[in-house]
């Protein structure tokens, strides 16, 4: 098995404080990487960087840093600079959404737009940013954390049409500065299960009176099973080293099968797909 390595090569991850950004700051101090990690809040994330720095080889700075501001945004790239020497690695992680915006009619016009900004906007400044970095360094990868709401109606007003806007984005990037030995991609997930996840489908239960919210959730896996921080972190290492060098401007989607299926339970009943094969 081959070992992935970011040694020499410095990265920024953004939304570092918890879930998926935190697992893949994680994951990339393990494989040697330095790391600037940011939230919105200094304190979020002093204590993880310590944390990891003191269990991993890699160095991990905190930064505060709210990505849709630019000047902050431009400070968080100079300070990675300082500390590391150059930037190779650009995990645009930061988003997300809120409970009052799941249908169009439910989400008001502020918070339709500032999810458009978190979402959209703030991986357009990083991108932007890093750039003269990037080839200055002679090339680098930028990962966009998208999402299965981007790619079919799945809900989430706002947040999706950010996250299918992130796919043009990354795509243009790759276009347009590949002769620069730029590479972009988008990793979409499918439900992960972090903490803020376990939460929400618990807070589904209470409100619909239904104790099978889960279950049913996991009806449109095939795997049938959540995926894990970490599955997704270690696709981000490997997009983020060499051993994905000719990799640029696809959509690599992680999510179990969710978007190539029917659910499980009408596969079984149409199919008889719960019926394996006799064994040879």
């Amino acid at each position: 098995m081959v070992e992935l390595s970011l040694a020499d090569r410095p990265a920024i991850v953004t939304g570092a404080s918890r879930g998926i950004g935190r697992q893949i700051a994680t994951t990339f101090a393990a494989a040697g990487g330095d790391v600037a990690i940011c939230s919105r809040s200094y304190e979020d994330v002093e204590s993880i960087a310590a944390q990891i720095t003191a269990q991993h080889d890699g160095r991990v700075v905190p930064v505060e840093c709210d990505v849709t501001n630019a000047d902050e945004v431009a400070n968080l790239v100079e300070t990675t600079i300082e500390e590391f020497g150059d930037l190779r690695v650009l995990v645009n992680n930061a988003g997300g959404s809120v409970e009052s915006a799941d249908l169009l009619h439910r989400c008001d016009e502020e918070t339709y737009e500032w999810l458009l900004e978190l979402n959209l906007k703030g991986p357009y400044l990083l991108a932007r940013e890093v750039l003269p970095a990037m080839i200055a360094a002679g090339g680098g990868s930028m990962i966009h954390v998208g999402s299965v709401n981007g790619l079919f109606g799945i809900g989430l007003a706002g947040y999706s049409e950010a996250k299918s806007g992130l796919l043009a984005l990354s795509r243009n990037i790759a276009t347009h500065y590949g002769q620069y030995g730029i590479r972009s991609n988008v990793l979409s997930a499918g439900t992960i299960e972090t903490q803020n996840r376990k939460d929400e489908m618990e807070n589904t239960e209470e409100r619909t009176d239904e104790t099978s919210a889960r279950d049913r959730w996991l009806d449109q896996y095939p795997l049938g099973r959540f995926g894990r921080p970490e599955e997704v972190a270690d696709t981000a290492l490997f997009l983020a080293t060499e051993r994905a060098g000719f990799i640029t401007g696809e959509n690599i989607v992680v999510d179990g099968g969710l978007t190539v299926s029917l659910p499980t339970s009408f596969q079984n009943e149409i199919y008889q797909a719960n019926d394996p094969p006799a064994e040879r």
